[in-house]
């Protein structure tokens, strides 16, 4: 953990609980934890890249972003494993300084990316079986503020994360 110079997250899932929710206009919602927001704003204030990587297009998430001031947001990206690969080498880093968590299989091509794969505790069952660690929190719920105070306080000393299921 101490070795980590960038996080990469996807959104629904992991920043959101996977929830998608439809307004009469065809608009979408989704809500954020603002401990998460948090904990990603100490990570930055920390010299910690932070990237958003997601598959979907939203709006409400590009918003959130700038308010965080995220500066590597990646929305509606077909290609996860190109645009991370891509972003590690114009910043300097490599796979191992790098930390990604996510959900779902699109996300699995990114944690290939990887020194440390991380999973939601409600992530999809394929990927649990496949990353380093699962948070004991639900996505959306304060699964990233774990792995920001992980990151910030140390691991594995740090009691936040359980051993994946083999």
């Amino acid at each position: 953990m101490n070795d980590i110079r960038l996080l990469v997250l996807d959104v629904d899932g992991v920043l959101t609980d996977g929830k998608l929710y439809y307004g009469p206009s065809g608009e979408v919602a989704k809500s954020f934890h603002v401990q998460d927001g948090y904990g990603l704003r100490k990570l930055m204030h920390a010299g910690i890249q932070v990237a958003i990587i997601s598959g979907r297009p939203s709006d409400g998430a590009a918003i959130r972003f700038r308010e965080l001031e995220i500066e590597h947001v990646f929305l509606a990206c077909k290609a996860k494993r190109d645009t991370l690969t891509s972003l590690q080498s114009k910043l300097g880093i490599t796979p191992e300084q790098t930390a990604v968590i996510g959900d779902d299989l699109p996300d699995l091509e990114m944690m290939a990316c990887a020194g440390l794969s991380i999973a939601v505790a409600n992530a999809h069952p394929t990927v649990r079986a496949r990353v380093d660690v699962i948070t004991r929190h639900n996505g959306g719920e304060g699964a990233v503020r774990e792995v920001c105070d992980a990151i910030l306080y140390g691991a594995p000393d740090f009691p936040l994360f359980e051993p994946p299921s083999q």
